[in-house]
This record gives structure tokens, C-alpha cells and sequence, in this order.
């Protein structure tokens, strides 16, 4: 069977358990009795072995079926999760996936069968052996036996001869055999290379129940629905039948590799006193609920015990899955398409104007094909909008692991996941975010005796806050550790001869800070692994302004630092104002824009030979465009200048043009690899008329 096509599907759903595990898993560290959380982990980790199975990886379904062992026996109440366990589960995560990443790159899991996982997922196992009373006290590895024999042997396997009776089940079956009925207890033992367990417990029950009733079975009919087996399972069947009878049924289902059929005495049978001892043998409802295909609205009579101790919740309808995954190829398609129609309105609002057709049907329909075209851009963006927590999710467990490698107490905290932005921008902020929280954790928070020093928590404040703001999408990452000393960071800056000295004497505290962006630049005093690596600030900064974002950072020394991320929500259309400069038609992006100001040459002043203006009390240098994109002013010098004032941060300067076009929605259109060394051009638009616009990016005239 060729499964290369499901390949896709397997590596999302993989992805998908991998987060759910790691989330679940680190909850379990705060909360080791969350129960909820255990059967999250052991439904993820069965499902992923399903998975691998499948797909035919066997290194990655062993070690996903070791750790679902795990939780079934904590499941069980065999076993209780320490401290010192997480740390192999994350372990195993790990190589689950090393794994997925080696499928994701060549299709193949690789050959490391991770034999020391492996192990220490069976200590835990052997480990807890022990009853819970002196768990402590017992040695792992020689734990003393209980001696009460589980319904479910340790490699999964289940014995009739075991069950636990719930009071009111055992009730049902005396009575049944003061009838003269027969109580045969059955031992179902499916083979290991059957994939859909599920189906045949199903067959098997369907058969049983044509010729008695079942009154119970281990496990019950809800987890053997779920598959939450492993190839065997057992039940106590009241019928008028013969042994014979009753095997040949068993026997008749495929993929069965046998069965084991023995008269069941009630009376003999353990009790399951209350809900920490599981009740193993939690009723099963009434005929019509066989697994696979619960009759969800027949209530469960009350002498089969109305599932078990705890008694199930009817079953509601299936919520249906309203979501379809897309490639995002086929998505850009889509927009590329949005893009064309936008550009063709343009045209026809164009075309209309030139030819003085004043007819008020054209019009009208222009005005139309306007608001189609608005709602269906938006609604593509919808559609390519994903909530940032996909990127956000991994940082907890690395928060974790970090506390361990510096040995300090560190605690994340994070808000607004579920903002959402275009699909290309949250692929790739990952990198730089996740640089900025190690930054915080290696450089920002103090040791434990600095901070007492400082009167400050013990625990060290890291805080990732994330909001949409007007058409832009703000991240904050930051911490109440050390913040930047400037000094520090102006004297390596001299010594890496970013800056001379004389230079360096007139940076003020912020552009001092602002060093740190610089190519290469890092204050490590050594380079550790964590943030550093001699790679400095630089690499966050060029990613974001790739994505037509900019990055800043507030600071305090001894108080700590915030840098602040702002991105725009789509990268594909936005709104711009139209320029002139010389004979060409430039687009500045409207959310870089402050204000437009009509300024008199006689304002101008100079200051360190360059030109600025005092604008409301403020400094603003100025930019002539003209000059810096080589081109002729069509203004003559004492005429009036219109000037863009646009802003970075809380800086801002002024863009000297020749004349103001209007506001327009433009699409833009990457110019390619040979242009990329042009930085102050960040892409181009076609006009309605057809002519090509560039579009200016104000980050790199800063």
C-alpha cells in the first residue's frame, strides 16, 4: 500500500499531538493527579503509534507505544508521575520529534531507536510498581507485587478471571444464574496486525449479544470504542448457550487470534469498592450499546449498574469538524487572483475618469465591483489569518528547559494567542521571537542573589503580550530582569569599531541601545547556546523588516527591558498614499504616515549641516526623496514643499515630495531576487493605467 500520499496529513497531525502532548505534559508537572491531562496524553500517544503503524515508521510507533504504556498504568493507578519522570517524557518527545522532522525532510524516521528512552520509560513503569502506601519507602525496581491480580496485565493483556465487579452488575448475575442462566466469562485476543480493533470488539459483541445479554466488560464499552486496548479484552456474557456456542461466534470474527471461554461464579468474583480502585468491569449498557455504534439515547438499565461508578453522560450528537485544511500555495493563488481583480477596478475607475463618461450606470457599477472586490479581498485575508498561538506554543517548554540549563527560576507569561495575522508573517516570527524570549531568560532576568539584592521576586517575570493595533499586529516581548546597560553597550561598540569614540560621545542613551541591532553585535561576555551564539539583535531586526515590521525596545537599567514588534496584518494588499517625485509615481504604505504638512522653505533650518524643521515643538529632520532616489525636483526652490511626515517608533521625519496623487489600495508585488540590494524600494504596484509604481520603504530611509 502506497501511504506516501497521506504523508501530509500524517506530518500536520503529528505536529498536532506533539504541541497537545507537550502542553498536557507540562500541566502534569504543576498538577500530577490532573486526569484529564493523563487521558489527553495516552489518547495522543495511542494515536500517534496508530499513526506510525500506518505509515509504516516502526522506531517511532515502539517508543509511542512505550510512553502509551506508561499512562495506561498511571491511568490504572499503578503508577504516579514525579518530577524526575517529566523529564523523560519530554525526552521522548523530543525524539518523536527528531523523528517527524526526519520524515518531514526525506520522507524516512532514521535509524536511532533511542534504546535509553526506551529504558527509562520502562523504569518508570517497573518504578511504580510498588502500592501506593510506601512508594517512598519501596526501592524502584523491587517493588512488592499487590496482591490483587489486575484485570489488565502489564503488557495490556486482560483476564476474564479478574474483573471487578460493580455491587449492582454482581447482583444482576447472581440472579441471572439462580434463573439457570449460564455466566461464561470471555477472554478475546485480537492479532497485532489488525488496525481497526475497534470494529472487530464491535463484530464480537454484536455476535454475543444475538445469543444473551453482556452485563460487563474490561475495559468498557466507551474505551473499546476509542481502541483504548490493546489486542485483548474480556466480558462476562448471561445466556441459555453452550461453551461451544459461544466460541464459535468469538472465533468467526476476522482478525481474532483466539479466545479463552470459562464459567464466571459471581460469588467469587472481587468487588470494586469505590472509584479510586477503578471498576475495572464498568457496566455495559444494554443490548443496543455495543461499542462502535452506541445507541447513545437508551438509558442503561439500572441492573447493569448505569455505566459503572461514575455513571456516563449520554452521548450527544458528533460534533462535526468544520474546518478544511489548504495548502497555502492554493491560498496565494487565490490572492494572486483578488490582486488582478483589484488592479482591473482600478483600471476601469481610471479609464471612466479619463474618458469624462459621466454616465451614472457606469458609475454605479464601478462603485459595485469596488465593494465586491473589498469584501472578497477581505475574505481571503480571513481565510489566510491564523491565530499567532501556533508559533507561541513552544515557549513554555522552552522556558522550562532553560530554568534547568542557567539554574534560575523563570516564569512565562503570555496573552492575546489568539490573535491573528496572515499565515507568511506567523511562519516566520517564530525565529525572532523565539530569540527575543532567550535573550530575556540568558541576559535579562538576574541571578538569585542579584535579584534578592534588588528586592525582587525570587521567580524572574518573562511576558510575551500580543495585540492587534488599527491594521498592524503588536508584539511585546520582555522581562523585570537586568535591562540594557548603554554604557556597556557603547564601549563594545567602540571596541568592535561600530563607532568611534567621537561618535560615540554624541549617541544618546536610545541610539546607544539601538547599537545592539547592529550586524554581529553581542554583549555576551562569553557565547553561550542559549541566546548569543554571536549572533546578535541583528538577525531579529532583518527578519521583521522583511516582513515590513520594526522592531524597538523601552529599557530601564535594574528594572528590565520590552521590545516591541509591529507587524503589518497582511503582506499582499495595503493602503498607500500616492506620490509624485521628479516624473516618477511612488506609493509611501499609509501606516508609516503621521501627518502631510505644507512647509515654507524660510522654516528650514540646519542643525549638524542637516536640514530639519520644528513641527509642534519637535525636531524633524528631513528627507528630499528626489535626491535620495536620484531623480529631478519639478518644484522650483522657493515654492511652498509638501512634506510626509512618517514615523518609526516614536521617531520621525519628514519626506520632501514633489506632489500628492491621493490614498489607493495597492497590491504588492515582490520585485524578485536582482532587486534586493535596492533596500529603500520594497516592492512595486501596477496603477489603473496600467503604469508600474514603486513602493517606498520608510524603515530604510530612517
Amino acid at each position: 500500500m502506497d501511504v506516501s500520499q497521506y504523508l501530509s496529513v500524517f506530518l500536520d497531525e503529528a505536529k498536532e499531538h506533539l504541541q497537545s502532548l507537550n502542553d498536557n505534559i507540562m500541566t502534569l508537572e504543576q498538577d500530577p493527579e490532573n486526569e484529564d491531562c493523563i487521558n489527553e496524553i495516552f489518547r495522543s500517544a495511542h494515536s500517534m503509534k496508530g499513526m506510525a503503524g500506518t505509515m509504516g515508521y516502526t522506531r517511532m510507533q515502539n517508543l509511542t507505544h512505550d510512553m502509551e504504556d506508561v499512562f495506561s498504568d498511571v491511568r490504572a493507578g499503578k503508577i504516579k508521575i514525579k518530577s524526575a519522570d517529566i523529564d523523560v517524557l519530554l525526552q521522548c518527545l523530543d525524539a518523536i520529534q527528531e523523528y517527524v522532522d526526519n520524515i518531514t525532510e526525506n520522507q524516512d524516521e532514521g535509524t536511532d531507536e533511542h534504546q535509553n528512552i526506551i529504558k527509562s520509560l520502562a523504569d518508570i513503569r517497573n518504578g511504580g510498581a510498588a502500592p501506593a502506601a510506601d512508594a517512598s519507602a519501596a526501592p524502584a525496581g523491587d517493588a512488592a507485587e499487590s496482591s490483587d491480580e489486575p484485570a489488565v496485565g502489564a503488557d495490556g493483556t486482560t483476564d476474564y478471571r479478574a474483573i471487578k465487579l460493580d455491587p449492582s452488575v454482581k447482583s444482576t448475575l447472581e440472579e441471572a444464574k439462580s434463573q439457570g442462566k449460564k455466566i461464561w466469562g470471555v477472554t478475546v485476543h485480537i492479532q497485532e496486525s489488525c488496525i481497526l480493533k475497534a470494529a472487530r470488539g464491535f463484530l464480537v459483541f454484536k455476535g454475543l449479544e444475538e445469543i444473551g445479554e453482556i452485563a460487563c466488560s474490561e475495559p468498557n464499552t466507551q474505551d473499546i470504542e476509542d481502541e483504548k486496548f490493546e489486542f485483548s479484552f474480556s466480558l462476562i456474557l448471561i445466556t441459555d448457550e453452550d461453551k461451544a456456542k459461544v466460541e464459535e461466534i468469538v472465533k468467526a470474527v476476522s482478525e481474532v487470534e483466539g479466545c479463552e471461554v470459562g464459567e464466571f461464579d459471581p460469588s467469587g468474583a472481587k468487588a470494586a469498592e469505590d472509584k479510586d480502585e477503578a471498576p475495572a468491569a464498568e457496566a455495559a449498557p444494554a443490548k443496543a450499546a455495543t461499542p462502535a455504534a452506541p445507541a447513545a439515547n437508551t438509558p442503561a438499565p439500572a441492573a447493569a449498574g448505569g455505566g459503572g461508578a461514575g455513571g456516563k453522560k449520554p452521548v450527544g450528537k458528533p460534533v462535526v469538524n468544520r474546518t478544511v485544511r489548504v495548502d497555502i500555495e492554493k491560498l496565494d493563488v487565490l490572492m494572486n487572483l483578488v490582486s488582478e481583480l483589484i488592479i482591473a477596478k482600478n483600471s476601469l475607475i481610471s479609464a471612466a475618469n479619463t474618458s469624462g463618461v459621466s454616465s451614472s450606470g457606469v458609475n454605479e457599477q464601478i462603485e459595485y465591483l469596488e465593494s465586491v472586490t473589498t469584501n472578497l479581498h477581505e475574505s481571503v485575508m480571513k481565510v489566510r489569518m491564523v491565530p499567532i498561538e501556533s508559533v507561541l506554543q513552544k515557549f513554555p517548554r522552552m522556558i522550562r528547559d532553560l530554568n534547568k540549563t542557567l539554574n534560575k527560576k523563570m516564569e512565562l507569561t503570555m496573552t492575546g494567542e489568539d490573535t491573528e495575522m496572515d499565515r507568511t508573517v506567523v511562519d516566520e516570527i517564530g525565529d525572532p521571537l523565539m530569540h527575543l524570549i532567550r535573550n530575556s531568560a540568558d541576559h535579562g532576568i538576574e541571578n538569585a542573589e542579584l535579584r534578592a539584592q534588588r528586592g525582587k521576586p525570587e521567580v524572574g517575570q518573562i511576558f510575551l503580550h500580543a495585540f492587534q493595533d488599527g491594521n498592524s499586529v503588536v508584539i511585546e516581548v520582555g522581562d523585570d530582569g537586568n535591562g540594557i546597560d548603554a554604557e556597556a553597550v557603547k564601549n563594545k561598540a567602540i571596541e568592535k569599531g561600530v563607532v568611534t569614540p567621537d561618535q560615540a560621545a554624541l549617541l544618546t542613551e536610545k541610539q546607544c541601545v539601538e547599537l545592539l541591532f547592529h550586524p554581529g553585535f553581542s554583549t555576551a561576555k562569553q557565547v553561550s547556546e542559549i541566546s548569543g551564539r554571536g549572533v546578535g539583535l541583528d538577525v531579529v531586526k532583518s527578519k521583521v523588516e522583511s516582513l515590513s515590521g520594526e522592531v524597538t525596545v523601552k529599557t530601564k537599567l535594574g528594572e528590565g527591558s520590552t521590545w516591541i514588534i509591529r507587524l503589518p496584518l497582511t503582506l499582499a494588499i495595503i493602503q498607500a498614499l500616492m506620490v509624485i517625485v521628479g516624473n516618477e509615481k511612488y506609493a509611501i504604505p499609509l501606516d508609516s504616515i503621521q501627518s502631510i504638512e505644507d512647509v515654507s522653505p524660510s522654516d528650514l533650518k540646519l542643525v549638524e549641516n542637516k536640514e530639519v524643521i520644528n513641527l509642534r515643538g519637535s525636531v524633524t529632520p528631513i528627507v528630499r526623496l528626489n535626491k535620495v532616489l536620484d531623480t529631478d525636483s519639478t518644484k522650483a526652490p522657493e515654492e511652498d514643499m509638501v512634506v510626509v511626515i512618517t514615523r518609526k517608533g516614536d521617531q520621525q521625519i519628514g519626506l520632501v515630495i514633489d506632489e500628492l496623487m491621493g490614498q489607493q489600495e495597492i497590491v504588492i508585488k515582490p520585485l524578485g531576487k536582482y532587486t534586493n540590494k535596492c533596500k529603500l524600494i520594497s516592492g512595486a504596484t501596477i496603477l489603473g493605467d496600467g503604469e508600474i509604481a514603486l513602493i517606498l520603504d520608510t524603515n530604510a530611509i530612517f
